[in-house]
């Protein structure tokens, strides 16, 4: 397993005027807000790669992590107007706008009793027409029907909307949703923490301290839970790199985030569309930027329902070692018009990391190893 750069490389690393970030690499030095500024504006796309794939052979070789899973998107009405959502519906009887009942939404996992699968995957609107009991039944449907599954649920978006709706501490609302069966969260509902970006992107829900304060009191009561970024909208890169170095101080403080997942926006059927989608160029790069700011994150995962297939596969020599599962009947991305597949299966997942050099490993949630393929 080479984990060190190669001459040819490190010139490649120097010629692009990097060699200081190099060096501090080699030092296992931290890296600073103006040297991510310098990775995301520099236009060498291999200099990144040399250095992103050298941070993510040091971890995991050539191991590259998938899961089986489903997605649950219970319901899309949501109060929050956010300008890149396509997903969304404000309110009930909205044209597309839906709500499954908790028979049908149990029923998405029923349906795969046969099927070997490993986590469910929750996310919803915020919608204000729903009892707390729904989701608190919902996780103890799940659970009673397929006790073997993690679920992983609820963004820290909808935790504080549950916390301001229902009137509970967030620790509150965390503790009931664990003992209905709750087991992780995932990452959603980041999107760009500076200020000046959240308030054009997503004003009315919940800011930057409150999305890593929910995340802060899950590791604190012993849960794990993912971290993401929106990127491509209108953000800088300024404000990435200032995303990035928020993620880094809390993981810091608690080291309870398991991975970090890059979301490239899409623009149809949003309030966006006028804008152009970021380029291949600009997805990987902020992959690569992504695994060297992000030292104490363990795993950086391309999201290959909103990637795409072909970029995901490329990511993984970007810093890349995780692009996520099965997924099944994904909702959210689609609405924002992906062209992706629903679903791939577990031999397909497989077939596309080795196609690209790297040896699969099917995963759990919390990243223990369930088959080496």
């Amino acid at each position: 397993m080479v984990t060190e750069l190669s001459t040819i490389e490190r010139r490649h690393v120097d010629g692009a005027g990097l060699s200081d970030i190099r060096e501090r690499l080699d030092r296992g030095e931290r890296l600073t807000f103006e040297d991510g500024v310098r990775l995301f504006t520099t236009h060498d796309l291999g200099a990144l790669s040399a250095l992103a794939n050298r941070e993510r052979q040091r971890r995991w070789g050539d191991l590259t992590f998938f899961n089986r899973n489903v997605h649950v998107n219970a319901t899309n009405v949501c109060e929050a107007s956010c300008i890149f959502c396509s997903f969304s519906r404000l309110k009930t009887g909205d044209a597309a706008a839906y709500t499954m009942s908790l028979d049908e939404a149990v029923g998405r996992v029923k349906a795969l009793r046969d099927e070997l699968i490993t986590e469910v995957h929750i996310v919803n609107g915020l919608n204000p027409d729903l009892p707390w009991e729904y989701y608190l039944d919902l996780l103890r449907g799940i659970r009673a029907e397929r006790p073997d599954l993690h679920i992983k649920a609820f963004t820290a978006v909808e935790i504080h909307y549950f916390a301001e709706k229902y009137r509970k501490s967030y620790e509150q609302v965390l503790r009931e949703l664990m003992a209905a069966g709750l087991g992780s969260l995932p990452g959603g509902g980041a999107e760009i923490f500076h200020p000046r970006a959240r308030k054009k992107l997503c004003d009315d829900k919940v800011d930057a301290e409150g999305w890593l304060e929910v995340h802060r009191t899950a590791h604190e009561l012993g849960m794990r839970s993912n971290c993401t970024m929106l990127f491509g909208s209108i953000e800088t890169v300024e404000e990435r790199v200032d995303h990035l170095l928020r993620l880094r101080a809390l993981q810091d403080e608690t080291g309870g985030f398991q991975t970090f997942i890059p979301l490239r926006f899409h623009h149809e059927n949003n309030k966006l569309q006028r804008l152009r989608e970021p380029t291949a160029y600009d997805s990987l790069r902020t992959y690569a930027v992504s695994r060297l700011l992000l030292d104490n994150i363990d795993h950086i995962k391309a999201y290959w329902i909103m990637l795409g297939v072909e970029l995901a596969q490329l990511s993984l020599d970007w810093g890349v070692d995780d692009i996520d599962g099965t997924v099944r009947e994904e909702r959210i991305y689609h609405m924002a018009g992906a062209r992706t597949p629903q679903t791939l299966g577990r031999a397909e997942l497989i077939q596309l990391i080795r196609d690209a050099g790297r040896i699969p490993v099917e995963r759990d949630t919390l990243y223990r190893i369930v088959a080496e393929a």
